[in-house]
């Protein structure tokens, strides 16, 4: 008999792992307590942007002509318990107001919903990030909340999606992690990952608390290596050398490698900088908070670039931003999303503007969820637009269509053709021949 699936939580993590569900050929049922949501995912549309995920999702939900019809939603835990064979938890997983720590509320919410309509042998997989720990706590709640007791089996199997890549990410993962503590629980999910294990992808099995602590050990890496080249940066500033021929160096090493060295802006997004403090605070909560200590310096790093990019404007602005026209090319935290949470790019933006200076911002994707986030800022529907009249450009997100910019038709509508490269991925030549001030972050002015 072919397993079927459901998948708790339908956000950026649950919508894509439904459709890949699908894709592996499983019925899935998508369930969540959104009714808007779950009409839109209904309706074959995606609630965010994210490259492929639109396509993969006409392509299997039911109704839609064409499609195959294996990935339905629901609002009803019971609907979803009754259909499921294997269910997975994809929940959100934020940082707690006033805290380091996560939310866990989300996590425990989906198991006490989910668990009193297990009335079958059952695995529940947690895909959602979580303070090591939980899995093992979650286990036994979930035996004791389940009429068939223990067959209601606890896995964890973190997932390690980038925005913009997440659908390759899941149907092709670099990885598959798996916490189980039975023959049973591995064999299921050795069956939902057939594919990808059959096309040679990796399958990890290990205890719960390690299956947790990978995906905050990788978090926490990629988070220090981009804040190494950050402060890196700074130094090269002080000392006029050039970050980005220092990365380059750096990066022939293959026992550092180029990937996440690149300087600029720094990290944002809801992933690595909740996912940090979350780490920290349970480390300090095991007694093992020195063991990372780094990562408050990792955390510092990151936000000191925000402030330094409002310094640099600030300078460009010759010493304030009294009556000064800034645009902003970017508002997601990262391209090829429209992601805006903890956004570098609108961090400056709001920082520039508290400071007097009137501010326009332009994203290819992202203005819509800026907008109901800062609907103080001003928005523009194109990077010519954003720029008309401005004495300043910042380049904060590097969208491939920021890279493509004409300097000269550009500078044809700014005030003065001062530009800021808060990502490092501009050509500096290029933009200074057409008679460009350009400066970026670790670079020579």
């Amino acid at each position: 008999m072919t397993l079927r699936i459901s998948v708790i939580g339908t956000g950026y993590l649950g919508a894509t792992h439904a459709a890949a569900m699908a894709e592996f050929g499983f019925e899935v049922l998508g369930l969540d307590i959104d009714p808007d949501k779950i009409a839109m995912l209904t309706a074959g549309r995606v609630p965010m942007y994210e490259p492929g995920l639109s396509e993969l999702l006409l392509k299997h939900v039911a109704g839609h002509e064409g499609s195959t019809g294996r990935l339905r939603f629901t609002t009803s835990a019971k609907e979803a318990a009754e259909f499921g064979d294997v269910h997975f938890i994809c929940v959100n997983t934020p940082q707690r107001k006033g805290e380091f720590a996560a939310d866990m509320s989300y996590v425990d919410t989906a198991i006490d919903d989910l668990a009193p309509h297990l009335t079958r042998p059952a695995l529940v997989v947690g895909k959602s990030t979580v303070p090591v720990g939980s899995a093992a706590r979650l286990a036994e709640r979930l035996a004791a909340l389940a009429p068939v007791g223990e067959a209601a089996e606890l896995a964890w199997n973190p997932e390690f999606l980038r925005e913009g890549f997440a659908v390759q990410d899941t149907l092709r993962p670099d990885r598959i992690v798996v916490g189980a503590q039975s023959e049973r629980a591995e064999q299921l999910l050795r069956e939902v990952y057939a594919d990808p294990i059959a096309a040679g992808v990796p399958f990890l099995v290990t205890d719960y608390a390690t299956a947790e602590l990978v995906k905050a050990a990788a978090n926490s890496f990629l988070a220090t290596k981009i804040s190494f080249i950050n402060a890196m940066a700074e130094v090269c500033e002080a000392a006029g050398a050039d970050v980005t021929l220092l990365s380059t160096a750096l990066g022939h090493d293959e026992r550092i490698g180029r990937k996440f060295l690149n300087s600029g802006l720094g990290f944002g997004g809801g992933c690595l900088p909740k996912d940090i403090r979350a780490f920290m605070a349970r480390a300090g909560e095991l007694g093992a908070d020195q063991a990372l200590t780094f990562l408050r310096e990792v955390d510092s790093i990151n936000m000191r670039r925000r402030s330094r990019m409002v310094e640099l404007a600030r300078e460009q602005c010759g010493g304030g931003f009294l009556g000064r026209r800034i645009a902003v090319l970017g508002a997601a935290f990262k391209p090829n999303s429209d992601d805006i949470r903890d956004s570098p790019a609108l961090n400056v933006a709001a920082q520039i503007q508290l400071q007097g200076a009137q501010v326009t911002v332009y994203d290819p994707k992202a203005v819509d969820n800026a907008r109901k986030m800062f609907p103080s800022l001003a928005y523009a529907d194109s990077a010519l637009e954003a720029a008309e009249g401005a004495h300043v450009v910042l380049h904060l997100t590097e969208w491939a269509e920021f890279r493509e910019l004409d300097p000269a038709e550009l500078g044809a509508v700014v005030a003065e053709r001062r530009l800021l490269d808060g990502r490092n991925v501009l050509d500096a030549e290029v933009w200074r021949a057409a008679g460009w001030t350009y400066r970026a972050l670790g670079r020579p002015s």
